[in-house]
């Protein structure tokens, strides 16, 4: 055994298949491109979407819908989640910073509390924005609304 001897596994390597040499060889000619076209031509590449002439699907179905460039995405909080995190961190303001800390909310959003659940606890709410339910239920229970 020396290196004037080793070869690759059988099978693992395949040789390559010369076309264009001549009627011959068997592969001149068209070189197993078929017939005329652009496929047959060298630099081809398909565009995508590209369905060989007929019109495509993205431009046979209509458009349709929307897309507000105004509008303001916010993640929703209800008070219910207040309720347990004033019960469970012994709170009398909640603001974004607590949520920060508590991981409810992440850094990037902005803050809307809903009204769903019950409040008792009577906290200072601080958010970008609240509905009126959630409103009328935080200062019932005797607490203060700050809209940032």
């Amino acid at each position: 055994m020396d290196l004037s001897n080793l070869t690759p596994a059988t099978g693992s390597v395949k040789t390559r298949k010369r076309v264009g040499r001549g009627t011959g060889s068997g592969l001149g000619g068209t070189s197993t491109r078929g017939m005329n076209g652009a496929q047959s031509r060298s630099g081809y590449s398909k565009k995508i979407g590209f369905e060989g002439g007929q019109m495509p699907l993205q431009r046979r179905l209509p458009k349709f819908g929307f897309k507000n460039i105004n509008r303001v995405e916010y993640k929703p909080i209800n008070i219910a989640t207040l309720q347990t995190l004033a019960e469970a961190g012994n709170l009398t303001k909640i603001g974004i910073e607590e949520l920060l800390q508590t991981g409810v909310i992440a850094k990037k959003h902005l803050v809307k509390i809903l009204g769903k659940g019950t409040l008792t606890a009577k906290l200072q709410v601080e958010a970008h924005a609240f509905s009126k339910s959630a409103e009328e239920a935080i200062v019932a229970a005797g607490g203060t609304v700050v809209k940032l």
